[in-house]
């Protein structure tokens, strides 16, 4: 029934004007209230979606769904629902920025989350900073992304973190390999620098002098000669920070000079087709990672399992979930964004912001968050929460030492 219709019936002619309008006006009421009650609470998504990493964005975009049906389906955020608005980036920081503008411009959203690259991230961190939208960066692991230098900070990360990443890679390959005169192996951009000076720091804290630092551009297709001066210069044990192409190109060049030193990555490989592009020697490659669905699964663990098995018919089981850290990083984002919305009891920008430091408890995927934020701590994941893996086949398969 429309408001014409409520107004037309009976005989109008005989009310008086003030009738009329009384009866529009409590007529609107309930609507308006409902309309307002059932608006849902955008939350908007930046990540690839297209090229060599698109199967990290759907990974992130298959952890955030299920965590705002879960949330919906128990009454929403406020009596709102949440609604997941995506955008590519296409791994480009420049479409990463121009995405960002119209997701919190043009679609409103309360929330903007990030996706895998941390040149993308970088570029789009003095934006959110500058406009006050909270922004939370679930897998991109850039330093610099949450210790931005800025005086009002709305970027959180629930993800890893480079400086703890380099930290934990330097403490395995000792433990795993023995490893004392590493040679490192970088990505000439933003991320490959975070690393760089990360690494540097974690080797000189443990006593290690690397054999050499050496860096790869994003298109090469051959790190032959990189590789090569770092094999002269003696160096025992590789650690690689790329995304799934250069990644790839630094296995397939090592194939081409018959040398195998083992590998400890940080995560780009598990980004996207990196056994398709890298080969069988996709396998000698160690990296990190926040989470994975075997083993023995906490109570939400079999919940968000049981969900991806009865929401996508390509996971049959826990290898399937490829990758684990996308969905996981990305489901408890949305638990936390919840929860700081909560907390701020509305949408508006800096009270969200605020809400983050006032979360006191989440019961994610990863772990429990304990008040996961602070005013000069933005991070939510520590070193404590890393574990290590490895391609089998086309999935991602916890490390195990033979």
């Amino acid at each position: 029934m429309n408001f014409r219709s409520i107004v037309s019936s009976g005989p109008a002619r005989r009310w008086p004007a003030w009738h009329a309008a009384a009866t529009i006006l409590l007529a609107a009421l309930p609507f308006t209230s409902g309309a307002r009650a059932a608006e849902p609470i955008k939350i908007g998504l930046v990540t690839a979606l297209s090229g060599q990493s698109a199967r990290a964005g759907e990974a992130l975009t298959r952890g955030a769904t299920i965590a705002i049906e879960e949330i919906n389906a128990k009454g929403g955020v406020l009596g709102r629902p949440l609604e997941l608005v995506r955008r590519d980036d296409e791994s480009n920081p420049a479409k990463g920025l121009i995405a960002a503008r119209e997701l919190i411009q043009r679609e409103k959203v309360a929330v903007l989350v990030g996706g895998l690259d941390t040149p993308v991230e970088l570029a789009i961190v003095p934006f959110v900073n500058n406009v006050k939208v909270p922004f939370v960066v679930p897998w991109a692991a850039g330093t610099n992304i949450t210790r931005n230098g800025a005086p009002s900070n709305y970027v959180f990360r629930v993800s890893a973190m480079d400086d703890e990443v380099d930290k934990a890679i330097v403490q395995f390959s000792r433990k795993t390999y023995n490893a004392k005169k590493p040679g490192l192996i970088l990505v000439n951009n933003p991320w490959g620098e975070s690393n760089e000076h990360g690494l540097k720091a974690a080797l000189k804290a443990a006593g290690i002098e690397p054999a050499g630092v050496e860096k790869f551009e994003g298109n090469d297709v051959d790190v032959v000669s990189q590789l090569s001066r770092l094999k002269q210069a003696g160096a025992d044990t590789l650690y690689l920070v790329g995304n799934v192409g250069p990644s790839s190109q630094v296995v397939k060049s090592l194939d081409r000079m018959g040398w195998a030193p083992p590998i400890v990555s940080h995560w780009g490989p598990a980004g996207g087709r990196f056994t398709e592009l890298a080969g069988p020697s996709a396998e000698n490659v160690i990296f990190v990672q926040t989470y994975s669905f075997f083993g023995n699964l906490s109570p939400v663990g079999k919940r968000v399992m049981s969900a991806l098995q009865a929401k996508y018919s390509d996971i049959k089981g826990p290898a399937d979930v490829t990758p684990a850290v996308g969905v996981a990083n990305a489901y408890d984002s949305i638990l936390v964004i919840a929860r700081a919305i909560e907390k701020a009891g509305g949408t508006e920008p800096t009270a969200v912001r605020d809400g983050f430091y006032a979360i006191d408890r989440v019961d994610g995927l990863i772990k429990t968050y304990e008040k996961p934020f602070a005013q000069d701590k933005h991070d939510a994941l520590t070193a404590g929460d890393y574990i290590w893996a490895r391609f089998e086949d086309n999935h991602i398969m916890p490390f195990a030492r033979n």
